[in-house]
């Protein structure tokens, strides 16, 4: 592959950024989906070929991230370059080029992107090894990294639109990987076809970006926006919903969020991968890549954090009475994505992308973690001949005896997503917090603060019912649990450091004792410059106090003694309780309704998917069958009736043709006769 161009984007070009190797960051996961997929189809049975080379590809990929990063360190902050691989589309004023861009905001997503899916590849050689379609698995699992890292460095809608697809049609192959199962697919099915409806609301914005820009590169949307559009307009207006429903589809929010939970069908390092690095986050992305259409747009911006807001009360609340270890990560993903949500629809974007990141560091801690106590519980009620669910909490309990790694690092990352101090949750969700409340938001202040403390009581209930109390594997199963060989824990700890320290890069100067750090904004910044200036434009500024008064300070400390007191007095509270069994009647009340999650899903069958199959049985019956197949099989009856009716004079004897020739010439001599 050549690189046709390289054009910097800094105003000094003596000292321009200048990509390493650009080209080998896709490539790498490309070839490893390729040589996987080969030795898949080819050699099924091989594992020794996908496990060096699924894991070393992304590893790969990272180290040139990497380097690239450290090139873009070294130069001035506003320092870019867009890297021109081949032309793709020439027709008139449409030029669109395979062009990858290097930004602030696409070197932080490759970085995350790269870095955590090289932990859930390596974590997967232990949890896939027995699985038959173990080099497919890994070829999917580089697919899909391939397409995120499309996704984040086009240049361009129309690239970017590439990798949207291509994480979508990946998420169909891996939540769908286990296709026997009809339960499985059809939860791929559901998960391709919800986003679907997001992506409808991208090509119309496409569209309507062109018609108005006569273009669909990012860096010449963003500078002629302020002048060709304007603030508060219909057009803008109109571009922003239509990404926004997108970026609903993709990023689970109401009402298109019902694929997530759902996508748990999937093997749990392919959870982790979505939910933690790639195609969640990618609305959240979008909508910070096109910050300044965003700012432009008053409404847009209220929709966006109204329904970041509701999407994570909504999901939080589902998430307090689910069983499945699995289901409740899911809802707890739904949520925290409404956070970021909030974020950026308020104009805090450093905040949204910076939870953003951390968010990939606990979840995937949590999901993996969850994956060693499946693994575990499978494999022991394997040697048990039991059927029993290895996912359902309500047949775990008191594992930290056996995995005392696992319950580590998942109590790290469950204090990390409860924003507890000094874990990395704190930092960036006390941001969001905080911003929503000091630009004078004061109701979605409080919505974020409840939904913090419900994460905590939620969280630490999964952590009860899994790891403590008394055992309910089974006294036959209890002997065969044990901790997950190194090649999954060593992931695990690797995740619990970066759920420690990995918000230590951006730290508010108003906490006490602690320096002000300001890493994540000052990288950011020359990214998020042009939406900060339209919003300045709005008379839109930060206050210093929060709704019901006091500093940023008082209220950080007491988000996390909150926190520390709700996970407290939930564990208190369940860890002595008995639990019931999971073929227990379902809980009747609120706690059902939760359980039920709010019966989202029934109401969508009633409302949409049974009147849709009534009207489509409808068209089969009266259109397809009635109309079409009625109009065919009656033009070819009426040909086997007249074939019938012909058949009638052939009757193989001279008399009878004889018989009708002379009566046919006397009818014609008579009529021409008369």
């Amino acid at each position: 592959m050549v690189v046709a161009s390289i054009v910097p984007l800094s105003l000094q070009a003596e000292s321009a950024y200048v990509p390493v190797l650009p080209w080998l960051i896709l490539a790498l996961p490309l070839l490893g989906a390729l040589i996987n997929g080969g030795v898949a189809f080819l050699r099924p049975g091989n594992t020794r070929l996908p496990t060096v080379v699924g894991p070393a590809a992304i590893i790969g990929s990272f180290l040139v991230v990497g380097a690239n990063f450290l090139a873009m360190r070294s130069v001035p902050p506003e320092t870019g370059a867009v890297v021109t691989l081949w032309q793709w589309m020439s027709v008139g004023g449409l030029q669109i080029g395979v062009d990858l861009g290097f930004d602030q905001l696409s070197m932080l997503m490759m970085l995350v992107v790269t870095g955590v899916s090289s932990i859930i590849h390596v974590y997967s050689v232990g949890y896939m090894r027995e699985d038959p379609g173990y080099a497919r698995y890994f070829s999917y699992l580089n697919l899909f990294v391939f397409f995120m890292l499309v996704l984040v460095t086009g240049a361009n809608f129309a690239l970017m639109f590439v990798g949207w697809e291509g994480v979508g049609l990946c998420s169909y192959l891996l939540i769908g990987f286990w296709y026997q199962n009809s339960e499985y697919a059809s939860a791929g099915k559901k998960a391709f076809i919800v986003n679907r409806i997001g992506d409808f609301g991208f090509l119309i914005a496409m569209f309507l970006v062109f018609v108005h820009f006569g273009s669909l590169d990012f860096a010449a949307v963003v500078e002629a926006a302020p002048a060709t559009l304007v603030i508060g307009g219909g057009v803008v207006t109109a571009i922003t919903l239509a990404l926004f429903l997108g970026c609903a589809g993709k990023s689970a929010q109401i009402p298109l969020y019902v694929w997530l939970p759902d996508a748990m069908a999937g093997p749990t390092p392919v959870s982790a991968l979505i939910h933690a690095a790639t195609m969640v986050t990618a609305g959240v992305y979008l909508v910070a890549r096109t910050s300044v259409l965003f700012a432009m747009s008053p409404v847009t911006q209220a929709v966006v954090a109204a329904t970041g807001a509701a999407t994570a009360l909504l999901a939080a609340s589902i998430a307090t009475q689910q069983y499945d270890i699995k289901k409740v990560l899911a809802y707890s993903t739904v949520s925290q994505l409404g956070y970021m949500f909030l974020a950026v629809g308020i104009g805090a974007w450093t905040a949204g992308v910076f939870h953003l990141m951390t968010h990939a560091f606990f979840k995937a801690l949590l999901f993996l973690g969850s994956g060693a106590v499946i693994h575990a519980m499978h494999h022991a009620f394997h040697h048990t001949h039991r059927d029993d669910d290895p996912n359902d909490m309500r047949n775990h309990g008191g594992l930290r005896r056996m995995m005392p790694i696992t319950w580590i690092t998942m109590w790290i990352g469950t204090v990390a997503i409860a924003g507890v101090f000094p874990f990395a949750g704190f930092f960036s969700k006390d941001e969001i917090i905080w911003a929503s409340g000091a630009y004078g938001y004061g109701i979605l202040w409080g919505v974020a603060l409840v939904v913090a403390l419900m994460t905590a009581a939620y969280m630490t209930r999964l952590m009860v019912l899994t790891f403590h109390g008394d055992n309910r594997t089974g006294a036959d199963a209890a002997p065969h649990l044990h901790e997950v060989p190194a090649v999954m824990w060593v992931p695990l700890v690797g995740l619990g450091v970066l759920s420690v320290v990995g918000g230590w890069i951006q730290i508010p100067d108003a906490l006490p004792v602690l320096p002000g750090v300001h890493v994540l904004h000052d990288w950011l910044e020359p990214v998020f410059h042009p939406a900060s200036a339209v919003m300045e434009t709005r008379g839109l500024h930060a206050a210093h106090e929060s709704p019901v008064g006091g500093g940023e300070a008082l209220w950080a400390g007491l988000s996390t003694v909150l926190a520390v007191i709700v996970i407290l007095l939930t564990f208190r509270a369940l860890v002595a309780r008995r639990v019931e069994p999971a073929d227990a009647p379902a809980p009747a009340g609120l706690a059902g309704i939760l359980y039920n999650k709010w019966y989202v899903d029934e109401l969508y069958d009633r409302t949409i998917i049974r009147p849709m199959l009534a009207l489509w049985r409808g068209c089969w019956r009266i259109v397809d069958v009635g109309v079409i197949d009625g109009t065919l099989n009656g033009v070819a009856g009426g040909a086997r009736l007249l074939g019938w009716f012909g058949s009638l004079f052939q009757t193989g004897r001279v008399a009878t043709y004889l018989f009708f020739f002379v009566t046919g010439v006397l009818v014609i001599l008579g009529t021409l006769l008369w």
